[in-house]
């Protein structure tokens, strides 16, 4: 077995490390600070390509690949929560788009996704209708060449900020989960608003309504009743990628309470001196690397094997995002009272990492998925 990411993985790794330590961090930590999207991050990521990795190259970018996903969402996280899920909601845009669309439709979205023209927001979440996806009451009704949209998304990330939303409803209400569609909705289409909601910690997301929107029947995405297979497919690629973003946050902290407890001074020592502050550090690296071994084995089964990886995707979104809610927590003890003073980069840690838990299926979802999984094999 290799464990080693290739020369090119490694080269991409570099690279996007350098970016974001060089020209995110400058604008981090206001813009992390912010509800909004920062249109300034957007334009630094467009201008070093990085938006162009998740698109094919025949479409404008340069590949999609599983790894190279991980590999950008770890660096990007470790210095900016928000530019990561700038790039992870485009992914999970642009993935189902090259899975399931037409060639009109991958000539007419995945272009401007890759030059970083548009912004994508997957709305799949409603007001009851979270974990139970299957029970969403969002209706497309058809009518002639179009479908008539009517409900509630909400907890879409980057909404209502994005140009291209992908989006669900009912085709067929009598046909239960298998009368869910999937549709591409363009900002400014009548009958489609949205609105910012504010969680615990800043994050540009938001609740969008469609009240007889009229959507294209261009725009269906896939085949009528087919909306759940789309869903729920993205959400196998996105699992993995949500575990690698959690993987640099947890790194960050880790980071920053190595060096804080190299030179913070107590009776007398650097409390790294300490075999209470050598523990906390030792297990805090220890998982991060089981967290980033799920994670790329993941994503290597997706890229080399092909297929369905629900299993070992769940298990990496699982594992690395209550990990990183662990060491961040460390992270933050270490610093002591300094660990809670507001705008230390802790601090902002410990916010940010409480909703990975909860997007892309809750840690309770992941588990049932994997007992699923173990059980139908």
């Amino acid at each position: 077995m290799d464990f080693r990411f290739s020369e090119q993985e490694e080269l991409l790794r570099s690279k996007i490390k350098k970016f974001a330590e060089e020209k995110l961090a400058p604008l981090a930590e206001e813009a992390d600070e912010r509800d909004e999207v920062s249109w300034e991050i957007v334009k630094l990521m467009a201008q070093n390509e990085i938006f162009r990795l998740t698109v094919p190259e025949e479409y404008g970018g340069v590949g999609m690949k599983a790894v190279t996903n991980c590999i950008v969402r770890e660096e990007l996280s470790r210095v900016s929560i928000h530019a990561d899920v700038y790039y992870a909601e485009v992914v999970l845009c642009t993935f189902p788009i090259n899975l399931y669309g037409t060639e009109d439709q991958k000539h007419r979205y995945l272009p401007p996704f890759a030059s970083g023209e548009k912004l994508g927001s997957f709305a799949l979440t409603e007001p009851d209708a979270g974990s139970d996806v299957s029970s969403m009451r969002a209706t497309a009704t058809a009518s002639g060449d179009s479908y008539i949209l009517n409900g509630n998304k909400c907890f879409a990330s980057v909404g209502p900020f994005a140009q291209t939303y992908l989006t669900f409803a009912r085709t067929d209400p009598a046909a239960g989960s298998k009368g869910i569609s999937a549709f591409i909705v363009d900002q400014g289409t009548p009958g489609f608003t949205g609105r910012p909601m504010k969680l615990m910690a800043p994050h540009p997301i938001g609740e969008m309504a469609f009240v007889d929107c009229k959507v294209p029947a261009a725009n269906l995405l896939g085949k009528p009743g087919k909306g759940l297979e789309v869903a729920l497919g993205s959400l196998d690629n996105a699992r993995m990628g949500v575990g690698a973003g959690t993987i640099g946050m947890a790194r960050r902290a880790f980071e920053e309470a190595l060096a804080y407890s190299k030179k913070r001074v107590a009776f007398g020592r650097t409390i790294s001196e300490f075999q209470s502050t050598q523990f906390k550090l030792a297990e805090m690296a220890l998982e991060i690397d089981a967290a980033a071994l799920l994670v790329y084995r993941a994503a290597w089964m997706k890229d080399v094997l092909g297929g369905r990886v629900t299993r070992e995707s769940a298990m990496a979104k699982l594992y690395a995002t209550e990990m990183a809610q662990r060491v961040v927590d460390q992270a933050l003890q270490l610093h002591g009272g300094y660990g809670v003073v507001r705008g230390m980069p802790v601090e902002r840690l410990y916010r940010a990492v409480r909703q990975p838990r909860l997007y892309e299926g809750t840690t309770e979802i992941q588990k049932v998925v994997i007992a699923r999984q173990i059980l139908s094999s």
